[in-house]
Order: C-alpha cells, then sequence, then structure tokens
C-alpha cells in the first residue's frame, strides 16, 4: 500500500507540474528555432528570372551556363561541359540558410559529372571541381552522380571543407577529404530535388528531398558538421560539370535567408536602392509591362473566342506539365500492354489450334492401336510386298530344287547313263536361250542414218562469183604491167598463181570454202604488189 500510495504521488506530481508550467516547455521549444529572413539580392527564383538582355539580377554566370526564364541550365547533356553561376555581392551573415531546388536528368542508369553548391571567399568561376575552381576557401556541398572509385557508392552528398590549399580528390571521390556523406539517389525525379544547407552555431546541417513528392517541405536528413569554419565574408555559387557522360543539371530556384539566434534581433535590411540603380530597374520594368501589354493586345485580337479568360489560365504550370507527361506515359504503356496482349492472344490460339490437331490425331492412332488394326492403304501395300517376296523366294526354291534334282540323278547314273548328261546339257542351253532374249532386241537397233550433205553453195553463184574474180583478177594484172616493169611483174606474178592454185586444190571439195579461199588470194595479191 505504501509503494502505491508513493507511485500515486509522484504521479500527482508530475501533472500538477505540467499544468502549472506549460509555457516554460513551449518557450524552450520555440526558443530553439532560430528568426529567418529572405535575403533577395542573393537569391533567384522563377518565372521571369532572367532580364531582357539575359542577365540574372545580382548574380553572373560563366561557362556553359545557359539561364532562362524559369531556370538555369547550368550545364547541358553534352560532354565535357563546365559553368556556374555566383553572386555579386560579398555574403557577411554569421548565420544562414539556404534552400535550393534542382532537376539533374539523363539517359542510362548513370551520369556524370555532378553538381556543387559553394560558399567561399571568393568566386570560383572555372575548374576542374564540378566547374569550380580547386583550392577553394569555404565549403562545398557536393552532389557527385558519377563513381570514379568504383565502389559503388554513388550517386552520394558530399560536405567537403578546404583552407585554399588542399587539392580536390577525384580519384576517390573526396571520400578521403568529406567531413560528412549520404547516398541519396538525385537523378532523373518526377519532381524537383531540393536541399536545405543550413549554418547555425557554427554547425552545417544538410536536408534532402528526395523529389518523390510534391511537397516541398519532405526534408530528410543526410548528415551534420559540428565546429564547421567557414569564412566570415563569401560569395555563394552554383557549379556543375559533364564527362564522358553527360546530364542536364537544372536550378530552378536558390533562396537565401538571413537566420538570428532567438532574443536576438535581426539587423535593419540595407538601406534603399541607388537612385540610378532604381531608375534602371523602373525603366526595365515598365520596358516589360509595355511588351506584356502588346503582346496581351495581339493575343486577344487572334483569340477572340478567349475573351475574358484569364492569362494565367492559357499557361501551363510546372505540376500540369508533369502530371501530363506521366499521364501520356501510362497511356502509351497501356498501348503497348495492349498490343502484347493481342499478340499474346495470337499465339494463344494458334497453340490453341495445334494442340487440337495433334490431339485428334493421337487419339486417331489410339483408337486404331487398341483396335490392333493398321490404316488400310498401309496394309495393302505390306499384303502386296510380302507376296511379292514369297513368290520370287518359291520361284527361285522350284528352280533350285530342279537343278539339284537333275544333279543328283546325274550323279547316281554316272558314265552309264548318258541321258541325265544330255537333260543337264540341255537344261543349260534353254538358260542360254533366255538370257539372249533380252539381248536379241538390243542387236537389232539400229543407228538412224545421217541426212545428206548440202552443198555450201549453189552452182550458179559460184560460177558467176569465179567469172568476175577473174575478170578483175586479169584487169588488175594489165593495169599492173602497164604501170611496173616488166622483170618485177613477171617475177611476182608467178608466185601468186601458183599460191592461188594450191589453195584452189585444196578448197575444191567446199564452193563455200573455196570463195573464202579465193578472197584472201586477192587480199594477198592486193598486198603483195602493192
Amino acid at each position: 500500500m505504501k509503494i502505491a500510495s508513493k507511485c500515486l504521488a509522484s504521479y500527482v506530481y508530475i501533472l500538477l507540474i505540467s499544468l502549472i508550467f506549460p509555457h516554460v516547455f513551449a518557450d524552450n521549444a520555440v526558443g530553439d528555432s532560430p528568426h529567418r529572413r529572405f535575403e533577395y539580392k542573393y537569391s533567384f527564383k522563377g518565372p521571369h528570372l532572367t532580364q531582357s538582355d539575359g542577365r540574372i539580377p545580382f548574380w553572373i554566370h560563366t561557362g556553359n551556363a545557359i539561364p532562362s526564364s524559369d531556370q538555369i541550365r547550368i550545364t547541358p547533356s553534352l560532354r565535357s561541359q563546365k559553368g556556374s553561376v555566383w553572386t555579386k555581392s560579398p555574403v557577411s551573415f554569421e548565420h544562414w540558410e539556404a534552400e535550393v531546388a534542382f532537376r539533374v536528368s539523363g539517359r542510362g542508369r548513370m551520369g556524370a559529372d555532378g553538381l556543387a553548391i559553394w560558399f567561399t571567399a571568393g568566386q570560383g568561376l572555372e575548374g576542374p571541381v564540378y566547374g569550380a575552381a580547386d583550392q577553394w576557401n569555404g565549403v562545398g556541398i557536393f552532389f557527385d552522380s558519377f563513381d570514379n572509385d568504383g565502389k559503388k557508392n554513388n550517386p552520394a552528398v558530399l560536405v567537403v571543407g578546404n583552407n585554399g590549399k588542399l587539392f580536390y580528390d577525384h580519384q576517390n571521390d573526396g571520400t578521403t577529404q568529406s567531413l560528412g556523406t549520404c547516398l541519396r539517389d538525385f537523378r532523373n525525379k518526377p519532381y524537383p530535388v531540393r536541399a536545405k544547407i543550413t549554418y547555425y552555431q557554427k554547425s552545417l546541417t544538410v536536408f534532402i528531398n528526395n523529389g518523390f513528392t510534391p511537397d516541398k517541405d519532405d526534408y530528410e536528413f543526410c548528415t551534420r558538421v559540428e565546429n564547421m569554419i567557414i569564412p566570415d565574408t563569401g560569395y555563394f555559387g552554383i557549379s556543375a560539370a559533364t564527362g564522358g557522360l553527360a546530364d542536364d543539371h537544372d536550378v530552378l530556384s536558390f533562396l537565401v535567408f538571413r537566420l538570428a539566434e532567438p532574443g536576438q534581433n535581426l539587423p535593419p535590411p540595407e538601406k534603399e536602392i541607388p537612385k540610378e540603380e532604381k531608375d534602371k530597374y523602373q525603366e526595365e520594368f515598365e520596358n516589360f509591362q509595355q511588351e506584356l501589354d502588346k503582346r496581351k493586345e495581339e493575343f486577344q485580337k487572334e483569340h477572340p473566342d478567349v475573351q475574358g479568360q484569364p492569362i494565367e489560365d492559357l499557361f501551363e504550370s510546372v505540376n500540369d506539365q508533369e502530371i501530363r507527361q506521366v499521364f501520356e506515359g501510362q497511356n502509351r504503356i497501356h498501348l503497348e500492354i495492349k498490343q502484347l496482349n493481342k499478340q499474346l492472344a495470337m499465339i494463344l490460339d494458334e497453340q490453341r489450334r495445334y494442340v487440337s490437331v495433334i490431339t485428334e490425331e493421337i487419339s486417331k492412332r489410339s483408337s486404331q492401336a487398341q483396335s490392333g488394326q493398321a490404316p488400310t492403304h498401309e496394309m495393302e501395300t505390306i499384303i502386296n510386298t510380302q507376296q511379292e517376296v514369297l513368290r520370287n523366294l518359291n520361284e527361285v526354291r522350284d528352280s533350285l530344287s530342279g537343278s539339284l534334282k537333275q544333279l543328283a540323278m546325274g550323279q547316281q547314273q554316272g558314265n552309264a547313263g548318258g541321258l541325265g548328261s544330255y537333260e543337264t546339257v540341255q537344261h543349260f542351253n534353254d538358260i542360254k536361250e533366255h538370257l539372249k532374249l533380252p539381248i536379241t532386241p538390243l542387236l537389232k537397233v539400229k543407228c538412224p542414218e545421217l541426212p545428206p550433205l548440202t552443198a555450201c553453195l549453189s552452182t550458179t553463184h559460184f560460177v558467176i562469183f569465179i567469172v568476175v574474180q577473174s575478170l578483175l583478177f586479169f584487169g588488175y594484172i594489165m593495169y599492173k604491167s602497164q604501170q611496173e616493169a616488166a622483170a618485177k611483174n613477171t617475177c611476182k606474178l608467178p608466185i601468186f598463181v601458183n599460191f592461188q592454185f594450191v589453195c584452189f586444190l585444196f578448197s575444191a571439195n567446199c564452193k563455200l570454202l573455196c570463195l573464202k579461199t579465193e578472197v584472201f588470194c586477192l587480199r594477198f595479191f592486193f598486198y603483195y604488189y602493192s
């Protein structure tokens, strides 16, 4: 009873304390959260992120960075690209917080190289460390995409500090120099990936929103570095780089907040903007406003049916675009599945048809096997073949038995009985006659007579040709005899006459050959006498 009464008394005491002093716990809980104030000079956010000349207010961009109205593409998805953006004015906050929304998208399972968020004493406009300078003085939060050391520990988020003397260890992905790290896959997410970096009371904390949900405040703890010493004054920057593999590195917003400890008032904001800068911004605003009004009027003239409809409703927001892309992708997947379903249905129908045919064939064969009967045509073929074989065997057997009987009778009679020898000889003579019967038709076959040879050329044409040739020949001889010396003609003429006579003898059997020979002789004569 005493123990129970003591326990009850302790419970009552705790309940009274919690009811009497609730404001103490509330003040402690609220007091842990620092005060925040947005700093527009160190931030950017779409839409209308850039000015008319393509510059970013209060920021500079270098390398392959491409600013647009709603985002800044630090590097496009091309090989060996580097880019960065940096604040123009230095930051001198003791405590600060930065919220960054970005996308890293590319083809394939692996990307390169990565994206970095900087707070350094100087602007590292260009260099080998994710597109920024090495040996920086400050801190860098690296979103490393490529696994250089082959340990399969990428994509990863690393916090690397430097005092301006160290070189970044690319070969080991900075793991030997990192002060804090966590493994987070930030590539190809349906929603922008968000990082919240808080530097408060010399502690650097990194929270990551993995981009799976549209909730902007769905952060997860990544890493925390205690006793982090950074420069009192520095520049914010974002850089990215690509290598053999390439990703699109897009930054949608970069928001900086100044923090103050509980109970301390934030310093008053900076003085009013100088008049020259204010006039410049006012002039740009008026130009933008005039151009916007002009485009509104042109649009209303071209589309009178949407008169009075809010202009904002005509543009597709980022969320609507993402949802539309998701629906389009699901629709394509659905169509592909339907097409595959049709193909599978066709294949199944064909298989069912084949199975039914095979089943019928098997059932037929099984029924025939059960009845003990083979198919009719097969049985008839087998029976005919067997009968033919038996018939041939019987003939051979009868022939051999007769021959054996005759030989046995001849051996029994010996020389005394000449009848057996005579019958044996007669039997062999019959065999010879049977053998001669197939050969006799072959011997009687006569080869067909050759057709008579026809003359190559008719006699009339041959005589005409010889006469014409002779006239030409003698005419040419008479002409040459008048032109040349008699000795030369008498020396060469007999040679040609003898040659023509020999050729005529050899070609006398065929008139066509004779004509060809005469032509050859004339050509030879003209060549010889010329």
